[in-house]
């Protein structure tokens, strides 16, 4: 089957809602940014659900900047529920065929949409998701090793059905950021269960594209297709490059693996997957490099390496103290 994109006529076989969330006027700027892009899409048939979190003002701009287009459709939640319910609201106004995610500080490349589309058609896919890339917006830090990507949003290397993130193929799940669903499928199951993260429930635990993914399976057999060609940059500010930052959050995500591990026993493999490849793959790699070319960033992304493993060790460990 013919993918319609902005170079052939063939004409649309599937309706793409594209669901972006904000809270606050301080993130504006970069969710209109976000918008655009995906109004910029070559695919032709693309819906734009805009929802503020309970923010009238945030409301109120969406509807001065695109309230006048027929392709976007705005919602305003009663209060701030958090990301993941918010994201359930636009799920439910939305009139499309698939349910795409993507986060406000985010930019879609003009073809994405149409790279997701053709691997639900050439894979008769329930669920696609695509590759995150960095937008250094403070610049690269060269103490953050590729394998930790991860934790800024971006898709890791090491990530993918054989651990190759150029290779397309099914795995668990995509970052939240670029991540779709069937829309029946997603709204039978139910959609995000928001007592995971957000500013709902448990705060600190993370995972809720995992969750749901883990209950896709169970219910449909099916993972999420991942095509690297649905590309999509996260913006990384300043402080997610801060040392600090990173090995807090490489913490509370040990804890949320735990935690993940108690509520959904069977999402945490690609976990003991990741692992692996970095004490025996990775690592040695690492170190042969360095044997070869010995360089600054080199050494301190190998210790930091090492670093951030430890601290989502520590983090696994208080999740046991927690949940057993």
């Amino acid at each position: 089957m013919e993918t319609p994109n902005s170079t052939g006529g063939t004409p649309p076989t599937m309706r793409v809602s594209v669901v972006l969330c904000t809270h606050t006027m301080e993130r504006y700027d970069d969710c209109r940014a976000a918008a655009e892009s995906v109004l910029a899409q070559t695919y032709d048939d693309v819906e734009l659900v805009l929802v503020s979190d309970g923010n009238r003002d945030v409301y109120k701009q969406y509807q001065s900047d695109f309230g006048n287009r027929d392709d976007v459709l705005t919602h305003c939640n009663d209060a701030n529920v958090g990301l993941l319910e918010s994201r359930n609201n636009g799920a439910e106004v939305a009139t499309g065929d698939v349910v795409a995610f993507i986060d406000d500080d985010a930019i879609a490349d003009e073809e994405w949409v149409a790279a997701l589309v053709d691997a639900y058609e050439q894979q008769d896919a329930l669920a696609v998701g695509g590759r995150m890339t960095p937008a250094w917006v403070a610049g690269k830090p060269s103490f953050l090793p590729a394998e930790f990507y991860w934790l800024i949003g971006v898709t890791h290397r090491g990530f993918g059905p054989n651990g190759d993130p150029d290779e397309p193929g099914v795995v668990r799940n995509t970052f939240g950021s670029n991540i779709s669903f069937d829309r029946d499928v997603f709204l039978e199951l139910g959609g995000f269960d928001d007592d995971i993260g957000g500013r709902q429930g448990e705060k600190n635990l993370q995972g809720g594209e995992t969750e749901l993914c883990a209950r896709l399976r169970t219910e449909y057999d099916e993972g999420v297709y991942y095509t690297p060609e649905a590309l999509v940059a996260h913006k990384i500010f300043d402080y997610r490059t801060d040392p600090g930052w990173l090995l807090d959050r490489a913490f509370w995500q040990g804890y949320s693996k735990r935690g993940m591990e108690v509520f959904v026993p069977e999402s945490t493999g690609e976990e003991s997957d990741f692992l692996s490849d970095l004490l025996f793959r990775f690592a040695p790699e690492r170190i042969w490099g360095l044997v070869r070319a010995p360089s600054v960033a080199g050494v301190l992304q190998f210790v930091f390496l090492f670093a951030l493993t430890a601290f989502v060790g520590f983090g696994y460990l208080y999740g046991m103290t927690v949940w057993g």
